[in-house]
């Protein structure tokens, strides 16, 4: 009974500490981007994991800052903002970096935002990065993807 008891609490420390870990924010590494004339700093997020907690606790992002996530295959990628701090803004984007299409994310929301085709990446900004630059559908990224 002993060894159970010191299991399960063993189990539940382990439980706590990785609940707490994944309340902080996962740092990736960073590719640059370029829309037009700005740059940006893209965190690359590659595996489901990484995916799965994106922007996810966060209480700010530098203005020109990012996370570009990269699917195996095209599909219709769809996202949430459960647990993500900052509003934030989505394009979605074909194999050849262009643009197909924005979305305006609200932060703490559960509502789905999903790209208007099957595509392999979708990067997320601050909200009204894209607009605030004249950034839209059919726009063309460039970068290590798409070179």
């Amino acid at each position: 009974m002993t060894y159970i008891k010191t299991s399960a609490t063993l189990l539940l420390v382990l439980a706590l500490g990785l609940a707490q870990a994944q309340d902080k924010p996962q740092q990736l590494p960073v590719t640059p981007l370029t829309a037009g004339m700005h740059l940006i700093q893209a965190e690359v997020a590659q595996t489901q994991e990484q995916r799965a907690i994106g922007l996810m606790h966060r209480p700010s992002m530098p203005t020109n800052a990012g996370m570009l996530f990269v699917f195996e295959e095209a599909g219709v990628q769809c996202f949430w903002m459960k647990n993500t701090l900052l509003p934030l803004s989505i394009a979605f984007v074909a194999d050849d970096g262009s643009i197909v299409n924005i979305a305006e994310m609200q932060a703490m929301s559960e509502a789905s935002h999903c790209s208007a085709k099957p595509v392999r990446y979708a990067l997320e900004m601050n909200q009204g990065w894209f607009a605030k630059r004249g950034i839209k559908a059919g726009t063309k990224l460039r970068g290590k993807p798409w070179q």
